[in-house]
């Protein structure tokens, strides 16, 4: 689908990536994943960084393609079928290497970036902490600036790649003034696996197993200054540009819940009940049809936000959260009609649609729940209607009787009102 809004190298890109994923992934590799048999999957990172399919989006200079959002989007959805670890592995350069390319120096390009993008280093972001959840800016992980190098100290959850990464860009607090503003406090570190960074925890997961999730404690961690990414206390900035691929390759992932749809097809077009095949049944097709309709949209809504990002469309930030909402909670949707059309044997092992749902469900709570999403989709439509710019009809005279005075008028008006 969509293949008509790519461009002829867009195109090509996504063939490439569906023949990896055909060809170069075993079943026995994501059964083992599953089975938290591998830790951190090394050797599906090597195989993408093999293929020059890290960092599709940056410079070729690091090892990247130079190529668009769209073409991310049409790649990461290709992947998003091997299940959500694997496509986290994914677009986890896509994450990082935003940082290291919008705010890096070229020696922190060079010493990071690059490798990351040749796969010769795997790197992981720690965001979360233990009392922070979605309030980020209330991180307590700190680093006191010590002349020509910070001293990190604290904890960070739910990290993607705790075991495994090479290196670690870490979110801590650095401006330690009562009243400093939020946007104020933080700064971004390079945080290299050493003497203090101690991965502690991994955790047990429903889904998305085998990505080397847990906990990281980092006590009395000495980084160099010069390991600062966006400047001293940048780190909102930082944060706000990296919300886009975090959220845009989060909803490209779930759009490979195609793959779970595709095995509930072909089996309804073999499965037979009452001497028809079930797929006859409107039970099931409707079904279906509710599933790719919403599998479509989300789709649509997707490519719109990548394109928007390529654009730089003022709109960005809420075109992105909303394909973000959309696209992980229609995911959910099918993945658990395709269940449903399946029945009993949907829940067993013998399809892979169980481990299907098991990973999906992560996607409307990581990297900003949809109720986050929501926040800011109506602050950013709020700030674009009532803005003295806001130059369209506005339809409120269009009333059989626009009695101005049955109206919500602010105080003002009202004392207008009363005064005659």
């Amino acid at each position: 689908m969509y293949d008509f809004l790519l461009t002829p190298e867009e195109q090509d890109l996504k063939k490439e990536v569906r023949k990896f994923v055909k060809e170069e992934i075993t079943s026995e590799f994501l059964r083992k994943m599953d089975k938290n048999e591998i830790v951190y999957p090394r050797e599906f990172v090597e195989k993408l960084a093999a293929k020059k399919l890290f960092g599709i989006r940056f410079p070729e200079k690091y090892g990247g393609r130079g190529m668009s959002w769209v073409a991310e989007v049409a790649a990461a959805e290709e992947i998003g079928c091997l299940g959500m670890a694997l496509g986290c592995a994914f677009v986890m350069p896509s994450i990082v290497g935003e940082a290291l390319n919008m705010f890096g120096t070229e020696e922190q390009k060079q010493k990071y970036l690059k490798p990351y993008l040749e796969g010769k280093l795997v790197a992981a972001e720690a965001l979360t902490e233990p009392r922070g959840g979605s309030d980020f800016f209330g991180a307590m992980t700190k680093a006191e600036l010590k002349g020509d190098h910070l001293i990190l100290n604290g904890m960070k959850r739910f990290v993607v790649g705790a075991e495994g990464a090479d290196f670690f860009l870490v979110y801590c607090r650095t401006n330690f003034e009562p009243n400093a503003h939020k946007y104020q406090r933080l700064s971004l570190l390079i945080v290299e696996r050493g003497p203090g960074v101690k991965t502690e925890y991994l955790y047990g997961l429903l889904g998305c197993r085998g990505g080397g999730t847990g906990r990281l404690v980092f006590r009395d961690v000495k980084v160099p200054k010069e390991n600062i990414l966006g400047g001293l206390h940048g780190g909102a900035l930082c944060f706000h540009q990296m919300m886009i691929p975090e959220r845009l390759t989060s909803a490209a992932g779930c759009l490979g819940v195609w793959g779970a749809l595709d095995v509930a097809v072909r089996y309804s077009d073999r499965r037979r009940a009452f001497g028809e095949a079930i797929r006859n049944y409107q039970a099931v097709s409707f079904l279906v049809a509710n599933s790719i309709t919403k599998l479509d949209a989300a789709r649509a809504l997707t490519y719109v936000a990548a394109s928007a990002v390529d654009k730089n469309y003022p709109n960005v930030r809420r075109l992105v959260s909303e394909a973000k909402r959309f696209a992980t909670e229609s995911a959910w949707e099918v993945v658990n009609n395709a269940m449903q059309i399946m029945g009993g044997i949907g829940y067993t092992e013998v399809y892979p649609i169980e481990r299907a749902l098991r990973d999906i469900r992560l996607g409307m709570i990581w990297t900003g729940t949809s109720e986050i999403m929501n926040l800011l989709i109506q602050h950013e439509y709020y700030k674009q209607v009532l803005d003295s710019s806001y130059n369209r009809r506005k339809m409120e005279s269009d009333a059989m009787s626009p009695d101005e005075s049955e109206r919500c008028l602010t105080d003002e008006d009202m004392q207008m009102v009363f005064n005659g």
